[in-house]
């Protein structure tokens, strides 16, 4: 088994949406915070590069869906900040 560059960015990712789980845990992060859905979608866009290589069709769907779920957290948080500032 060879280790690749996109394998090198999958891990990344993970480490990404683990350290954001962790810190939210600690209460470090907000979960409705722009830092928080954009760390856990930029994760899983890696992940998703890494599984573009190395295909796997479930975790291809649940990192799929992490990154669409950060869009959405990241367009609510942009929506509330607009509001707020009129």
């Amino acid at each position: 088994m060879s280790y690749e560059w996109y394998d090198v960015l999958g891990n990344i990712g993970v480490c990404m949406i683990l350290g954001c789980y962790l810190l939210l845990q600690l209460s470090k992060l907000d979960s409705n915070g722009l830092l928080f859905s954009t760390f856990n979608g930029v994760g899983a866009l890696l992940i998703l590069i890494s599984l573009s290589y190395e295909f796997n069709l479930s975790a291809f769907f649940i990192e799929l869906f992490w990154l669409l779920i950060s869009l959405f957290g990241i367009v609510r948080y942009l929506l509330r900040k607009r509001e707020s500032a009129t």
